[in-house]
């Protein structure tokens, strides 16, 4: 799937003619805080809002301003992961895209990319979830992998960060909530299970409450 997919009809254009303080109106009522200019379908510029609040003569054009050469894009055949990564590291709310021509086509948004990874990566799917600790030299995905399907389990959703350790943190979302024979299986390889969010969960819940209660039961 291509990002130009996720084009969102709600973000306004502005014109390197209209003013500063027109593009602050606008980003009001969109409630963007930031707006592409675009002239003769040619994407110019990315305005933000804090440019507009910090500019001493928001009555002029946009084109008398001098941030008017901040312009983020991402090309229309590139994949959606890729503008989540570009809005990430840059900070925006909206994105513009460009053909290969860099004609502007559209803006995608950080809400409509955010709704696309959580239906498109399993994370919506019912099924739990378990994070393995790692050194980063002994991660193998083949493995991992092996011991799932062992268990009858399938991965949905695989993230790797490395966490302040060093160690490799492995976030694995799988198809079902039962996670203890899964567990099991990977302490039994010398895996080590940082985290477990599934039924053995809620089983050590019902198993504290349960202790709570006789407890009270007994005084």
């Amino acid at each position: 799937m291509n990002i130009d997919q996720l084009i969102s009809p709600l973000v306004p254009t502005l014109l390197p003619g209209d003013s500063g303080t027109h593009a602050l109106e606008l980003m009001e009522d969109s409630t963007f805080s930031e707006l592409p200019v675009v002239s003769e379908e040619s994407y110019v510029a990315l305005v933000q809002e804090h440019d507009m609040l910090e500019w001493d003569k928001p009555e002029q054009a946009l084109s008398a301003s001098a941030f008017m050469n901040y312009k983020p894009a991402i090309p229309a055949s590139s994949h959606p992961f890729e503008g989540l990564r570009i809005m990430h590291q840059m900070n925006l709310s909206v994105l513009p895209v460009i053909d290969h021509e860099q004609k502007y086509v559209g803006s995608v948004t950080k809400d409509k990319l955010f709704v696309y990874i959580t239906e498109n990566s399993g994370i919506d799917n019912p099924g739990g979830i378990i994070v393995l600790e790692i050194p980063p030299r002994n991660y193998t995905l083949y493995e991992i992998a092996r011991i799932c399907e062992n268990e009858d389990v399938i991965i949905l959703n695989l993230q790797v960060h490395t966490n302040e350790t060093g160690m490799l943190e492995v976030t694995l979302k799988l198809n079902r909530s039962s996670l203890d024979a899964v567990v099991s299986s990977f302490e039994r390889h010398s895996y080590r299970v940082k985290e477990v969010y599934g039924d053995e969960n809620k089983k050590d819940d019902l198993t504290d409450k349960y202790n709570l209660l006789m407890n009270y039961l007994n005084m």
